[in-house]
């Protein structure tokens, strides 16, 4: 077992757990729908964090062939991971008791939150790529991750319905031509 297999162990059981939570969400949901509140652009954010584990669980592969790890290399994708499922775990409300559920209540309650774990999330993958690349990625990766970033921003300075219903169509859309330009094919 090199360093790479033995270190991604690890990275991939939190990406794992973060998939789990919200596929318990999902199940949650399902079950308790007779007393849950749906708000559409909650339920797609939890689609697009479900996209950004698996990007970032593909994209982990590209790190196979850094032949030496530092505690700082390993530092900065596991605090990647940890944050990607804290995002995970804030997008959808725990379905455990038998009170009434608002998702958009919950959205609105937790949106700095989450928005600010997703400028989180950015900014740790950018200086993953300064830490363990000695440089940013490059210009269009950046432009996508800046565009995500600006609108999660924005989400968590504003309540606006409208804002909250343009963005999460939209951020699905941008992330999922991120993954089409940068990420198709293993590298």
């Amino acid at each position: 077992m090199g360093a790479f297999d033995y270190l991604a162990v690890l990275v991939s059981i939190i990406v794992g757990l973060a998939i789990t939570q919200l596929l318990t969400g999902w199940r949650g949901m399902v079950l308790a729908r007779a007393r849950v509140t749906s708000y559409w652009p909650l339920l797609v954010w939890t689609v697009v964090v479900l996209l950004v584990c698996v990007q970032s669980w593909w994209a982990m592969f590209g790190l196979r062939a850094l032949a030496t790890w530092t505690f700082a290399d390993f530092a900065i994708v596991l605090a990647q991971a940890i944050v990607l499922y804290m995002l995970a775990a804030l997008a959808l409300p725990d379905f455990g008791d038998s009170a009434r559920v608002d998702l958009a209540a919950h959205y609105f309650d937790h949106r700095r939150l989450f928005f600010g774990a997703l400028v989180v999330l950015i900014a740790i993958s950018l200086a993953k790529d300064m830490i363990i690349a000695g440089r940013l990625p490059s210009a269009t990766n950046v432009a996508f991750q800046a565009c995500i970033g600006a609108g999660a921003v924005g989400a968590m300075l504003t309540r606006r319905p409208w804002y909250h219903a343009a963005l999460a169509p939209a951020a699905l859309a941008v992330f999922a031509a991120y993954i089409a330009t940068l990420f198709a094919r293993l590298p």
